[in-house]
């Protein structure tokens, strides 16, 4: 990645996982490396345009620094990035759809129109060269609303495009040391069989540790997430869903200057018969 790229670490970076909650690092934070570097990497392998680093600068203009929350997903061979916004503060919500919108209008257009009295807590956008290269014009919007009654922290997705609103997701947050509820959040699903396979095809020992496991129930297949994982768990991960060479490389080569950070990671799912297929997974960070 070119120097003049290159995003180091200063003593007024804040730290945040992907749910825009707050932690502490984990090593020394200083001289290292931000996590919109594994960002601006992603950008060098899909051979994204000049517009892309345009649009991160123009994002932390409007609603500030380390606000917004990317991932980056591997579907098949193929590297594609969602950026996620997050305001808890809901119906009197400063980072909107709208507004987000119309700051990133230079470089996306985006036709949606969203209700703003909704009480939605978060949003996101799939952010892809296509895109970017202003062939193509966002047509939908994923919009994110509580689920009050649920026995733990949960979430409901929705699609909004320009003539439809459609359910697409649950996600169901778990403390990582409730393995056992975990586990009966993951059985009760018609896309996964525990008497078929064993739970550890999913709940991999490699990532115990983690501080947040999230279970989605999505339209096509189940998800997991596990979040707050460290630097090696990390590789560990890029290796498993064999991400390509040079993505693990770069991680590989700083590890020393990642180490601080804490990552949260996961993968879609379902069973067809014996085989469990993973249809994405992603990793993901803040700028």
């Amino acid at each position: 990645m070119a120097n003049d790229r290159i995003e180091l670490t200063t003593p007024d970076d804040i730290y945040y996982d992907y749910c825009l909650w707050q932690y502490e690092p984990v090593a020394s934070p200083e001289n290292k490396l931000r996590s919109v570097n594994l960002l601006y990497h992603s950008f060098e392998l899909t051979c994204a345009p000049d517009s892309a680093y345009g649009l991160v600068e123009a994002i932390r203009r409007e609603i500030g620094m380390f606000n917004t929350v990317w991932g980056i997903k591997q579907i098949g061979d193929e590297l594609r990035r969602e950026f996620y916004f997050y305001d808890y503060r809901r119906r009197a919500r400063e980072r909107s759809i709208t507004r987000v919108l119309r700051a990133i209008s230079p470089f996306i257009h985006c036709a949606v129109s969203v209700n703003e009295s909704l009480n939605y807590f978060m949003f996101s956008l799939d952010v892809n060269n296509d895109l970017l290269g202003n062939t193509k014009d966002l047509k939908e919007v994923h919009m994110y609303i509580g689920n009050p009654g649920s026995a733990v922290s949960s979430g409901i997705c929705y699609s909004v495009t320009a003539d439809r609103t459609r359910l697409e997701n649950f996600y169901f947050f778990f403390d990582a040391k409730k393995l056992d509820e975990i586990a009966g959040k993951i059985n009760s699903s018609v896309f996964f069989d525990t008497t078929v396979m064993d739970i550890n095809h999913l709940l991999w020992p490699e990532m115990m540790g983690c501080k947040v496991i999230v279970v989605a129930n999505k339209q096509r297949n189940d998800a997991i997430y596990f979040s707050r994982i460290n630097i090696d768990q990390l590789l560990f991960f890029l290796n498993k869903m064999k991400y390509p060479a040079p993505l693990i490389a770069f991680v590989k080569s700083h590890r020393g200057r990642l180490d601080h950070l804490l990552y949260d990671v996961g993968f879609d799912y379902r069973l067809e018969g014996q085989n469990l297929i993973v249809l994405k997974s992603g990793y993901y960070g803040i700028f």
